[in-house]
């Protein structure tokens, strides 16, 4: 069994229930009842799929199902639940005591409830800064001399953090060695410490070498930014011992082989998987489970089609209680939409990265700093008037 949201951020009606005076405890009531959402449940049992229809439809919420489940002709069926926040409150309290499998139900929905709850309206920026000569966009290129520039600026223009990386992952970008990547970035990381860059933004270090990790770790970094989503035992043993935060992404494949024809049977589905597995792991080998960053790799091995869905489907991965970073900045899945030049791609860039903060999003890694502090503070205005 296996529950997505497939309902994307409606306006703050709790706003509107303030413009025209609503008694404040009537508020959370009518603001509860305002709101409705659509649960895509797959795998269902198909008896539980009739109690809970019935379930629903007693408290004026419903249930689309197949034909056919009221005859229970196949043994599990999948379904959408049409409810409001009020209505899912009540049915994740009455399926606690059902059979069917609608006690792990219940637990999702009251996961699905504390993630529209906590939604996050003060997003962060990553400002991205690559060391390397071969980061699939020139403009985030960054040289010695300029890193401490380009670093100020980017907090001036409103970079909550640095993300630091030596080694390009574009696709069919070629592997580097621990000991050229160490070369590449340790004067970089010098220079940042001596700078004190660390005391006016968190610094998170795009790799996966233990070495370098370490390095920079002890060095004013705290964020381990790891596209391989804490495949190496002992980065995850790193993280743990200097108690820092860490990016767990989603790749398939790796950045030389990720492009080639990516394949998935349901890509929510498995990426949801993925995170299960590896917080799993990360919770194994003591990492603070608050310090836990899910990102869903837009482009790492990801068709146009699965990058949308995985976009559109932000709420669902929100149900971990972990914040999402999301950075699809100048990416070619904008290319594959509308053939546009890396250099022109910053509409829908912004588009893109709007799109993900309505649907949970809490991090944009991002090229274009002052750019996205604008778009932010205008998407804060809509849901603060």
């Amino acid at each position: 069994m296996f529950i997505r949201d497939i309902t994307e951020l409606e306006k703050n009606s709790l706003n509107i229930l303030k413009k025209i005076d609503v008694e404040k405890g009537g508020q959370t009531i009518l603001n509860r009842k305002m709101k409705t959402y659509l649960l895509y449940i797959s795998n269902l049992n198909v008896y539980g799929a009739n109690i809970l229809k019935q379930d629903a439809l007693s408290i004026g919420a419903d249930l689309a199902v197949p034909k056919g489940t009221i005859t229970c002709s196949d043994r599990e069926v999948d379904a959408v639940l049409i409810a409001t926040y009020r209505q899912l409150e009540t049915l994740a309290k009455k399926e606690l005591a059902q059979p069917f499998g609608l006690k792990e139900v219940a637990k999702e929905f009251k996961k699905f409830l504390k993630s529209f709850k906590q939604q996050n309206f003060q997003p962060e920026i990553m400002g991205v800064l690559n060391i390397n000569s071969d980061s699939f966009y020139s403009g985030s290129r960054f040289s010695l001399k300029d890193v401490i520039e380009n670093s100020e600026k980017m907090i001036e223009d409103g970079a909550s953090i640095l993300d630091v990386g030596a080694v390009s992952s574009r696709p069919n970008s070629e592997a580097v060695s621990e000991e050229e990547e160490f070369k590449r970035i340790s004067e970089v990381i010098d220079a940042l410490y001596e700078n004190r860059i660390w005391e006016k933004a968190k610094l998170s270090l795009d790799s996966y070498s233990p070495k370098v990790i370490k390095y920079a770790l002890d060095k004013g970094f705290s964020i381990v930014n790891d596209i391989t989503g804490l495949q190496n035992d002992e980065v995850a043993k790193l993280v743990a011992k200097y108690d820092a935060e860490v990016v767990i992404m989603h790749m398939q494949g790796t950045p030389k082989t990720m492009q080639e024809n990516p394949q998935y049977d349901d890509v929510v589905r498995e990426v949801y998987n993925f995170f299960v597995e590896r917080i799993d792991k990360a919770k194994r080998v003591g990492i603070d489970e608050k310090k836990i960053i899910l990102d869903v790799g837009i482009g790492f091995g990801k068709s146009l089609k699965h990058n949308i869905e995985l976009l559109q489907s932000l709420k669902t991965f929100a149900t971990f209680g972990k914040e999402l970073l999301i950075g699809v900045s100048r990416k070619s899945v904008i290319d594959k939409v509308i053939p546009t030049p890396i250099e022109e791609r910053l509409p829908g860039t912004l588009a893109l990265h709007q799109k993900a903060l309505e649907n949970g999003a809490s991090i944009l890694r991002v090229h274009d700093v002052k750019e996205h502090k604008q778009m932010i503070e205008i998407w804060k205005a809509f849901h603060s008037i």
